[in-house]
């Protein structure tokens, strides 16, 4: 399975920050550097970069298919009583926000580029990772691109609406945003789909409806016969649960403050997460993946210190990691 990793440089966010780094633009941490000082530590930089882009990735395959076969398995084994309530709801927790790690690197081709072999073995890692939070893949790729493209831009990042004064805020808001009529994510994302108005835009739209529809069908099913608990403890509430973490860990926590920062170097923040790498989802050093989405998660940390001495030259404030 390690024919599936597709080493290379294709993503477009990145491709236009070079361009521009060449260019002669001083993007932070370069108004005391010339051009040419700049130029060599990019190119010192992406020949690092470049050692991290390999690496086995069929583990992603392995837990988006067996942790979505595990949490359908859920449904029946709470039913039957071999598993208890609060057990099925721990795990379905973890399935939910866990999902998301293995469908952001279907998002970026990192398991299978377009046009290879095994391209549908990305597609369907992403499909199944994000049915537990009811975020279709079409939907999630399309915004996270975007997000990529306009990164901490208050009107097209798709995500500034998580943005918050505190981490205490931010939590309060990752509930907030999802309450009815309240101005938040899922409208913030058909504002920027309606401006896009592509085709991929508007299947994004029909997907999110239709996994919406199937979501409520699925738990008024359940609850008129008489498995409501079951409905709540295995979906409903890992999905909150999932969304929330998710929003808080990948969106508020290395983006804030979100305010202006916009160039290559710190549209993220090296930060210390009280929870560790792991449990942070590995955004402690997200910096990596803006400068190189093409490096998957797990390695992205081992990426963050041997970039370390480059990044500190280009400004990036180091000193929490």
């Amino acid at each position: 399975m390690d024919t599936i990793r597709q080493p290379g440089y294709a993503d477009e966010a990145f491709t236009a920050d070079v361009e521009a780094e060449v260019a002669g633009l001083a993007l932070r941490g370069g108004d005391d550097l010339d051009k040419h000082t700049r130029v060599d530590l990019l190119k010192q930089e992406r020949a690092i970069a470049k050692e991290f882009h390999s690496g086995r990735m069929w583990p992603y395959v392995v837990a988006a298919w067996g942790g979505f076969a595990l949490w359908v398995s859920l449904f029946p084994l709470t039913m039957l009583g071999i598993v208890p309530l609060w057990l099925a709801c721990i795990v379905a927790c973890v399935l939910a926000t866990g999902g998301y790690v293995t469908s952001h690197e279907a998002m970026h081709s990192n398991i299978a580029r377009p046009n290879t072999k095994y391209r549908w073995v990305n597609e369907w890692v992403g499909k199944v990772s994000t049915i537990p939070i009811v975020f279709p893949f079409s939907m999630a790729r399309l915004m996270h691109l975007e997000h990529h493209y306009h990164c901490n831009d208050p009107e097209k990042d798709p995500d500034y609406t998580d943005e918050a004064p505190s981490a205490a805020w931010a939590w309060y808001k990752t509930w907030y945003n999802r309450q009815p009529g309240v101005d938040g994510s899922i409208h913030h994302y058909k504002r920027i789909l309606a401006g896009m108005g592509t085709p991929e835009a508007k299947k994004a739209l029909k997907d999110t409806l239709l996994l919406q529809l199937f979501f409520m069908a699925t738990l008024f099913t359940l609850a008129w016969n008489g498995y409501a608990l079951v409905a709540a403890a295995v979906w409903w509430l890992p999905r909150h649960v999932g969304l929330s973490y998710i929003r808080f860990y990948l969106s508020w926590a290395p983006h804030h403050p979100r305010e202006g920062n916009t160039s290559r170097y710190d549209t993220t923040r090296i930060f210390k997460s009280r929870l560790g790498h792991t449990m942070s989802m590995g955004m402690e050093t997200h910096l990596i993946h803006h400068l190189y989405p093409g490096i998957p998660n797990h390695r992205t940390k081992e990426a963050y210190f041997a970039l370390k001495p480059i990044l500190q030259k280009r400004g990036v404030d180091c000193s929490a990691l």
